[in-house]
């Protein structure tokens, strides 16, 4: 429908050029009008012809060049019929053949040129997909032009670009998962081993102390009820399916009670304990999962934290709550420090197998943290630094 409007146009703007500058008699008229129609007729079927080889060919160039070979035909056509209503002489219409042949030639070349250009990009855009089919997520055009081709190629790349991206993080998330996977695995196993090993003593008889062995399997089961209690967690936590309560809270008194809480295992390691808070600070949160929070990073603390040295809880009003835990242990590699607290992570000196726990602990107080519209940090070491920052009250 564009198109032949683009032709009635082309005959109305003729029409009016000719009678402004021909000042024509009526006959004039109706053979201008005769030529341009029968013109506009050949126009017509050759764009339909071209359209049709164009959508079978396997060449742009190709196309390219029979569309402007039948442009040319066209409007040596008009010429040829223009010239029989100006009576050139022989002289003037040799020299307007001659005009056409010089006109079809470069009209040829201009075509190869364009062909070959709009085909190199087109190679290149189709190379690249071809790689990115066979797994070579990397691959790019290298096409910068501004036109509808240009479009194409930029979005291809972005779309590549955002798959390379997306491809990273699925293949980082399933190592990750696995090596969480295969810690949680191990942490199973050990408690069930002892279990079974206690069991089997017990049923053979073999048991020299009862009690004692009660005591152990009693140990073993808390254990495993609390990984189990941590994964759940953290699965809810996730999913957001936890209502966090929300009110002004007393931050540092809170970390005196989580001192008092874990005095006992740090005392059993020979680690002291202290709070480094100048006076009540006041933010916004819940009691119960600030009181987590806290326990788990003084917990991991203690856990990397060496014998006779000195665990800090530091609290400052900064805004809100700015808490931080300092130890002595190793502290976070500085490639770690942005994953320290990922639900996947454990290859990492604060969750090695060998200190115990379940190594969610991090995780989990992330989860509590970003609920109550807090941030959580680790910072590098020597020495562990971990910290949250809480909102005013």
């Amino acid at each position: 429908m564009k198109a032949a409007f683009w032709f009635l146009g082309a005959v109305v703007v003729g029409l009016v050029l000719f009678e402004m500058s021909m000042q024509p008699t009526g006959s004039d008229r109706a053979h201008l009008a005769l030529i341009f129609l029968a013109v506009t007729a050949l126009a017509v079927l050759s764009a339909l012809v071209v359209a049709a080889i164009a959508r079978r060919s396997s060449s742009i160039r190709r196309s390219v060049l029979i569309a402007s070979v039948a442009g040319l035909l066209v409007a040596a056509v008009a010429m040829a019929l223009a010239s029989q209503q100006m009576f050139l002489s022989a002289h003037d219409l040799s020299l307007v053949l001659v005009v056409l042949v010089f006109a079809g030639i470069t009209t040829v070349g201009f075509s190869v040129l364009v062909g070959r250009t709009l085909t190199r990009d087109l190679e290149a855009t189709a190379f690249a997909a071809q790689r990115v089919q066979e797994g070579d997520l990397s691959a790019r055009t290298g096409v910068t032009r501004p036109d509808e081709i240009g479009t194409v190629a930029e979005t291809f790349d972005r779309m590549a670009a955002d798959l390379e991206v997306r491809d990273a993080e699925r293949r980082a998330d399933e190592a990750a998962r696995r090596r969480f996977l295969a810690a949680i695995g191990h942490d199973l196993r050990t408690p069930l081993a002892s279990l079974r090993a206690a069991i089997e003593a017990l049923e053979d008889g073999l048991a020299p102390d009862p009690d004692r062995y009660m005591r152990a399997m009693d140990r073993d089961i808390s254990i495993l009820s609390s990984l189990v209690d941590d994964l759940f967690l953290l699965a809810k936590l996730e999913e957001g399916s936890i209502e966090v309560e929300r009110g002004p809270i007393d931050v540092t008194e809170l970390a005196d009670e989580a001192i008092e809480v874990l005095s006992p295992i740090a005392v059993g390691v020979d680690v002291r304990l202290e709070l480094d808070a100048d006076h009540r600070t006041i933010a916004t949160g819940g009691s119960e999962a600030v009181s987590r929070v806290l326990r788990n990073l003084l917990d991991n603390a203690i856990r990397f934290a060496p014998s006779g040295s000195t665990v800090v809880i530091e609290v400052r009003d900064d805004g809100g709550a700015k808490v931080r835990v300092l130890d002595q242990g190793p502290g976070f590699a500085p490639e770690f420090v942005d994953d320290a607290f990922d639900r996947f992570t454990r290859d990492d000196p604060a969750r090695g197998r060998s200190t115990g726990g379940s190594g969610l602990g991090l995780a989990i107080a992330r989860g509590f943290i970003e609920a109550l519209d807090g941030t959580i940090w680790a910072e590098p070491g020597p020495g562990g630094r971990v910290g949250f920052h809480l909102p005013a009250a």
